[in-house]
């Protein structure tokens, strides 16, 4: 069984494959029961979110992650998926904007990805 925190690496590590955007790991279980982490993302367009979306599905099953829940909303505008320990949010560039998570969640920690991502992914 993964840690929470091997979790959220496999899951951003599939997303910037897929050439997810602007990828934001956030450590909230300090400040929340909600997960562990929230992992915050954009794709570039509605068909792109749904992609990275069902990749990071994909990928966290087979590593045994059982999904709990996945949410869409306004036309793949954004798209959440609940896997217990880690919340991942896929938002369009505009939805992302105005839901602004990055904001709301300020209290959380940012986890670098420097070691999780190579410099050609970031």
């Amino acid at each position: 069984m993964l840690s929470s925190k091997e979790v959220a690496i496999a899951a951003t590590k599939a997303l910037s494959s897929k050439k997810g955007v602007e990828l934001r790991l956030l450590r909230i279980e300090d400040v929340s029961t909600l997960a562990d982490y929230f992992l915050i993302c954009t794709g570039t367009s509605s068909t792109h979110v749904k992609t990275l979306c069902d990749f990071a599905e994909v990928t966290l099953e087979e590593l045994g992650e059982k999904m709990l829940g996945r949410e869409g909303h306004r036309g793949n505008t954004w798209e959440l998926l609940d896997f217990g320990c880690l919340v991942i949010h896929v938002f369009t560039d505009e939805a992302r904007k105005f839901y602004d998570l990055e904001r709301l969640w300020s209290d959380a920690e940012t986890v670098s990805l420097d070691d999780i991502l190579s410099e050609e992914e970031r």
